[in-house]
Order: C-alpha cells, then sequence, then structure tokens
C-alpha cells in the first residue's frame, strides 16, 4: 500500500506512535477492497487505517485499553470505519480473516508497563509470535496469511522454531543502525 502522510493520527504517551516500522509494514502488502483484515496490537491505528481507506473490512484490537480508545478516535478522525475491540491476541477475535497482521513487540528485553507492551518481546523477543502462530488457524480463511514485522536482534533460533513448517516470504526490509527489521508474509 502507498503510505499516507495526510492521514490525521493523534497519539497518546502510553501507545506506540507511527514510527518506521509501522510504515514498513504499510508499504510491504496491498489488501484488496472487501478483504477481511484482522490488525493485532494496532497501537495507534495507523495499519489498519491504511487498510480500511484501500476498501479492507477491518477488525483491529490491542491488549492496551487506551490504544483502542485511540485507535476507534483516529478512525473517526478520518471518516474510517473498523471493529476495534480490546483483545490479547486472539482473546476477544470473533470469526476469520484473508490476513492477519502483528507489528510485534519484537525487542528481545524483559521490561513492564502499558507502553513497554508495545515493544518489549521479553528475552527472546518472540513475545506473542508463538500464540499468534499456533492459533492462526481457527482465524484464518483458505488460503489466508499473516503479515508480521521481525527484528534481527530477536532469538533467530527461536523464531526459526516458530515458523517451522510454514512459508515464509520476505516482503521487505528496513536496515537500521542497530538492528534490520524484516516484514514476513506466512502461509500454510
Amino acid at each position: 500500500m502507498r503510505y499516507d502522510q495526510d492521514i490525521i493520527t493523534e497519539t497518546d504517551e502510553s501507545v506506540y506512535p507511527p514510527s518506521d516500522d509501522s510504515i514498513l509494514l504499510i508499504r510491504s502488502f496491498d489488501v484488496r477492497p472487501g478483504e477481511k483484515v484482522l490488525e493485532i496490537g494496532c497501537g495507534s491505528g495507523i495499519v489498519s487505517m491504511h487498510c480500511a481507506m484501500n476498501g479492507a473490512n477491518v477488525t483491529c484490537g490491542d491488549v492496551n485499553p487506551k490504544s483502542v480508545a485511540l485507535t476507534k478516535r483516529n478512525m473517526e478522525l478520518n471518516g474510517l470505519c473498523a471493529n476495534v475491540i480490546e483483545t490479547d491476541v486472539y482473546s476477544c477475535t470473533k470469526g476469520k480473516f484473508d490476513t492477519i497482521l502483528f507489528n510485534l513487540p519484537y525487542l528481545p528485553v524483559e521490561e513492564k508497563g502499558e507502553l513497554a507492551l508495545a515493544w518489549s518481546g521479553g528475552t527472546d523477543g518472540l513475545g506473542p509470535l508463538p500464540h499468534l502462530i499456533s492459533g492462526a488457524d481457527e482465524h484464518l480463511l483458505p488460503g489466508g496469511r499473516i503479515i508480521i514485522t521481525v527484528s534481527s536482534l530477536m532469538d533467530q533460533e527461536g523464531l526459526r522454531h516458530t515458523l517451522k513448517g510454514l512459508s515464509v516470504k520476505v516482503l521487505s526490509e528496513l536496515p537500521l543502525f542497530f538492528e534490520k527489521l524484516n516484514v514476513l508474509e506466512i502461509t500454510r
């Protein structure tokens, strides 16, 4: 998708703001009108708003209630529609989707707090990825895909183990001075 710099995006100090990884994710894939999209960890809603702008039928959620409120507000400010829910990965999601998105909390650090949930992936950096992958079959339509952002700082052996047996395609990458981010498309 094309990243729209003019989209209205309010921020909140306790919600992950649109960042380089968000923009990388947006630019890495396309959606088609009517496509059913689930975004887990929606933060400010920037990725979901781009999906909705391109005609997708969007459900998005976050474990942080302030993120849910901010995403709802940002959707309204842009005249967009989505089903925005408070959820911990799949805990409150219903239905099946063509695409599941997650800009994972991928940094290998163990920190607590509202904002830390957005970037702290635990000591291995995998965070909720194993749960996302193991529950995907219940939430993906036939031929569906998962699109995630991962970091070179994550436990790479753990990442390979988590994705073992799945088809993985690198959609894009962003080398930064201390890490490399990749957007992966995962299918059965």
